[in-house]
């Protein structure tokens, strides 16, 4: 029986990528994978099938002989359970633990969350500020070694300071981190008292964090190497601070603008006039023009927020919000009532209730034809 182009096998094309032809095998071998396909014997086929194009097509001398002279290119003396391993390690390493790389290195320290809350006008203005974050440190006693003074790591003697160990599955055989160092590759006999072995203890640490002007809810200050310091002399983690917006009394921010209600009185709006209104760097003047309604938008450029990434500042949009008068006393209602009386029987004074009820005059003779 003739071999199948490994192209065809991997399902990609003849100029495929090493990352596309990387997945592509990871596809196929996660399909056919013998743990999944029990006693399935064409499965298992493909799988080795699949195997075979991987260790051809992800060599790039091994690949280009084969696009040159086709299977007849091809030595698969080579090939078998321990050739294997390498490529089931590179392209499942994720999985099953990692491959080759860092085996033996000491583990790095994790990183830290710090949520940071602020008022608007801080986060738009930016300001430094201390934090108080609890953190793991090198242990000074036995310098970050976890052993103590005096005393040393040993290597491990079931992985022999590899930090992994090879395990059988199946037909074929697969790297694991070890479990008895967790991949260090060295086990500590004689633990410092201090840190009882870990290298690492806890610590209150206070760091002063600069925020930027014009940070929002959601952004992320990364202080490198501010995190957890790692076991056994491993690289600290990195810590960051998650900024958190307090809700504003006045203003509700969108981006780079701002927004806010005003209200007017009923006056104001029916005759017109000025107003303050406040703004983060200061109060200024609002004009409001004779008979605005409710809901008018004003616009005050360059009053917004500067934002982190660059860009000049928005603008602040003022809502005006007509309000009805309320606890009126009798004197009050009786002139409103004579004022409304003045305004009955025409239609220049409200153009808006004019053309809506006539809309809606136009719907309920319409629902009456149909």
């Amino acid at each position: 029986m003739s071999k199948r182009d490994y192209y065809e096998v991997l399902g990609v094309n003849r100029d495929a990528s090493a990352d596309e032809i990387k997945k592509a095998f990871r596809r196929v071998a996660m399909k056919h994978h013998p743990d999944r396909n029990p006693d399935n014997k064409q499965a298992e086929e493909k799988f080795k099938e699949a195997q075979e194009a991987y260790e051809i097509l992800s060599d790039d001398e091994k690949r280009s002989n084969f696009d040159r002279f086709g299977h007849a290119s091809t030595n698969q003396s080579g090939s078998g359970s321990a050739a294997f391993s390498d490529i089931f390690g590179d392209v499942f390493g994720d999985i099953f633990g990692g491959g080759s790389a860092g085996r033996g290195a000491p583990a790095r320290g994790s990183d830290l969350r710090y949520d940071l809350h602020l008022e608007l006008e801080d986060a738009v203005r930016g300001k430094t500020v201390e934090i108080e974050i609890p953190t793991m440190e090198g242990c000074m006693a036995c310098d970050g070694s976890g052993a103590r003074k005096g005393s040393s790591p040993k290597i491990c003697n079931s992985c022999q300071g590899a930090g992994q160990v090879r395990m059988q599955q199946g037909f074929f055989s697969v790297q694991q981190t070890c479990p008895k160092c967790r991949g260090r590759g060295q086990m500590i006999t004689d633990p410092c008292g201090d840190c009882h072995g870990q290298g690492v203890k806890e610590k209150r640490n206070t760091l002063s964090v600069k925020i930027p002007a014009g940070v929002d809810t959601g952004d992320r200050i990364r202080l490198a190497g501010k995190g957890e310091a790692g076991p056994q002399g491993g690289a600290n983690g990195d810590l960051y601070v998650q900024i958190g917006v307090a809700k504003h009394n006045i203003f509700v921010r969108d981006g780079a603008n701002l927004h806010c209600d005003v209200p007017i009185s009923f006056c104001q709006a029916a005759l017109g006039g000025e107003l303050e209104v406040p703004t983060l760097s200061g109060r200024v003047k609002l004009k409001i023009p004779s008979e605005t309604q409710s809901g008018k938008l004003f616009r005050l450029r360059g009053k917004g927020v500067s934002q982190v990434r660059g860009g000049g500042p928005g603008d602040l949009l003022c809502k005006v919000i007509v309000e009805t008068p309320v606890n009126l006393s009798a004197k009050q209602i009786k002139l409103l009532e004579g004022f409304d009386k003045s305004l009955s029987g025409s239609s220049k004074h409200s153009p808006r209730s004019e053309s809506w009820f006539g809309g809606v005059k136009s719907f309920f003779d319409n629902l009456t034809n149909q």
